[in-house]
C-alpha cells in the first residue's frame, strides 16, 4: 500500500535543502535519513533522504544527489510516497493512515447518512475529510475530536456531531433566499396598495 507522506515545497538556501509539507503523523519514521521514497511524478524519484532538520517550525530535507538550489527547485510540488503494510496501524490508537479512512461512510450520531470519504486534505492547521454526498456534491468536515466522534473501522464508518451549518449549509442559504424573496414580495404589495408606482406586473 502506498501512502503520500509529504509534498516538497520551495528550496531553502543554496545547498539543496527543501521545505516539505508533512502529510504523515509519523514523520520521524517516514521521513528520517536513509528513507527511500517513491514520487509523483514518478520520473522525479525515487529519492533518498540524506538529512532532515526543523527550521522555524518547518521540516527541511535534503536528498542524495541534490546539492544546489537549482536541483532543489526542480523538485517543487513533488509528492513523496512511502510503501506501507496495509495491516500496519499507527502507534497511537487515535491516529489513522489515509488509506484506512478512505471510503468510510459518514453518518451523524442520529444515524443520518452524510456521504462517503473520497479524499483527506492535510492542511497546516488541521486535516479535512472531503465527503461526497449521495447527490454528488461535496462537503468538507474537519477531522477534529469536537466533530468526528468515532472512527469505526470494523463497521467502516465515521460518526460525526456536526455543528449547525456544517452539513446543512445549503438548506440555510435556501431558507434565507426564500425569506428575502418573501420580503420583496410583501414590499411590492404594500407599494401597490397605497397608490404609489410600485410593481405593475407588466413584462418589459
Amino acid at each position: 500500500m502506498q501512502l503520500v507522506v509529504a509534498r516538497i515545497g520551495r528550496a531553502h538556501g543554496i545547498k539543496g535543502e527543501v521545505t516539505v509539507e508533512v502529510r504523515t503523523d509519523e514523520p520521524e519514521v517516514r521521513l528520517g535519513p536513509g528513507a527511500v521514497l517513491a514520487t509523483d511524478p514518478p520520473g522525479t524519484g525515487p529519492l533518498t533522504i540524506e538529512t532532515g532538520r526543523v527550521h522555524s517550525g518547518r521540516l527541511l530535507l535534503r536528498f542524495a544527489g541534490v546539492s544546489d538550489r537549482t536541483g532543489a527547485e526542480a523538485l517543487r510540488n513533488t509528492l513523496l510516497i512511502a510503501e506501507v503494510d496495509p495491516e500496519e496501524f499507527p502507534d497511537d490508537p487515535e491516529e489513522f493512515y489515509d488509506h484506512q479512512l478512505m471510503d468510510l461512510d459518514v453518518v451523524t450520531e442520529n444515524g443520518v447518512e452524510v456521504g462517503r470519504i473520497t479524499e483527506i486534505s492535510h492542511l497546516p492547521s488541521q486535516d479535512l475529510f472531503i465527503v461526497e454526498r449521495p447527490d454528488g456534491s461535496e462537503v468538507m468536515i474537519p477531522f477534529v475530536a469536537e466533530i468526528v466522534a468515532e472512527i469505526d473501522l470494523d463497521e467502516q464508518r465515521a460518526v460525526i456531531t456536526p455543528p449547525p451549518g456544517l452539513i446543512d449549509d445549503r438548506a440555510v442559504v435556501a431558507s434565507a433566499r426564500a425569506a428575502e424573496q418573501d420580503e420583496a414580495g410583501d414590499a411590492a404589495l404594500d407599494d401597490g396598495a397605497d397608490g404609489s408606482p410600485g410593481q405593475t406586473g407588466e413584462a418589459r
